[in-house]
Order: structure tokens, then C-alpha cells, then sequence
């Protein structure tokens, strides 16, 4: 009887997968910052909705208040700093938005409570839409909390980017670029499980210190 030697070899087998597979990895390691950012063309709404993280996302939306895109602005934690001018809303007030088309809050301390906080504000004064305002790395989380939590609304939101900084298409080039794609995607991915507000940021601020 003969024998037929077999010439699997396990070794080989697993790096030509691991070489076939490299294009594919390589794709979405080039793809994690561009999927980050969502700025979809502003259209005709009730209200701006600004949420609170930089002076740079209360300029865009007084820049689409002067288009004429809304007659009212939202600004949810309406005390942060924003700039040496002081607050968002002051900051707002000094863009030359006037103060009786400024609706405010000041509980927000995460994105989650950003929409959860905003949306009483757009029902009590029977707002139908509105256009998102946030820094263009941080849309892609805002949509995906924002679309959760007005979802039995009927509001309409449409999202825009107020630019940043953030290099999207070369993420890993720079230190405060792949800081913040690891702090999107981290909080994503907690948000998508359910694992939202301050509690959730605490935890991510402890994890981030380990690899400091």
C-alpha cells in the first residue's frame, strides 16, 4: 500500500492568509479618520443646535444664523468656556447673534445629555428641525446619538461640521489626531452598547492614563 505524504503545513498556510489579508487591513487602518467626520449641506431649518467643546462650533453656527439656514440657536452647556471672551454664550453675543434668538442650557456634560437635554428645548417651542452643530471629528458620534435619542421626535437634523484641525486622512501623523480618533472610536463604541454621560467619560479618562 502507498502512502501519499501530505504537505500541509500550518505555518505557511496562516502567513499567505496574513499577506492576502494586509490590503484589506491596510484599507481600513487608512479609513478610521475619514469615517469620523459628516458635514452634510445645511438646509432650511427652525433651529442651530451648537453643542458645547470650542469656540470654533459657535462661529459655524452663527455663520449659517447670517445665511439665514435658522431664526433661533441652541446652545446645550451654555457656560462653558469657549474662549478668553468667556462663554458659549457670550462667545455667541460677540459673533453678533441676538440674545432673543439664543435658547440655552447649562446641565449638558456629555454628548448623550447634549441631545437628551436639547430635546425638551425643541418640543417646548414646537421646533421641528434642526441643523448639528460639532467639530468635524466629533459628527459621526453626535449623529449616532443625536438619531437615537430624537428618534420618536419627528424631528428632522441634519449635521455639520465646524472644521477643527483634525486630520482625517493621515490620523496616525500627529499626536492630538490620534488622540482623538482613539477617543471617538473608544466613547463610540461605549455609546453603542448603551454606556453613556459623565460616568462613561470618567471611565475612558482612567483608561487613557494607563497607556500615558
Amino acid at each position: 500500500m502507498k502512502y501519499k505524504i501530505c504537505n500541509y503545513n500550518p505555518f505557511r498556510n496562516n502567513f499567505t492568509r496574513f499577506i492576502f489579508s494586509l490590503p484589506i487591513l491596510l484599507f481600513f487602518f487608512l479609513l478610521i479618520g475619514i469615517y469620523l467626520p459628516i458635514h452634510q449641506s445645511p438646509q432650511p431649518s427652525d433651529a442651530i443646535i451648537v453643542l458645547s467643546g470650542g469656540q470654533g462650533r459657535v462661529e459655524k453656527a452663527a455663520e449659517l444664523y447670517k445665511a439665514g439656514y435658522a431664526p433661533y440657536i441652541i446652545l446645550s452647556n451654555a457656560k462653558e468656556i469657549t474662549s478668553r471672551s468667556g462663554d458659549m454664550l457670550q462667545t455667541a453675543l460677540n459673533l453678533g447673534i441676538p440674545q432673543d434668538a439664543i435658547y440655552t442650557e447649562n446641565a449638558a456634560e456629555s454628548t448623550y445629555q447634549n441631545a437628551e437635554f436639547t430635546l425638551p428645548i425643541m418640543k417646548e417651542h414646537d421646533l421641528q428641525s434642526a441643523i448639528v452643530v460639532s467639530s468635524d471629528f466629533h459628527m459621526r458620534r453626535v449623529k449616532l446619538l443625536y438619531d437615537r435619542v430624537y428618534k420618536k421626535s419627528e424631528i428632522e437634523l441634519t449635521y455639520v461640521g465646524s472644521p477643527s484641525g483634525y486630520n482625517a486622512k493621515r490620523w496616525w501623523s500627529d499626536r492630538n489626531s490620534r488622540e482623538t480618533t482613539f477617543n471617538e472610536y473608544a466613547k463610540m463604541i461605549g455609546n453603542t452598547f448603551g454606556y453613556n454621560g459623565p460616568e462613561a467619560k470618567s471611565t475612558l479618562d482612567q483608561i487613557k492614563n494607563w497607556f500615558r
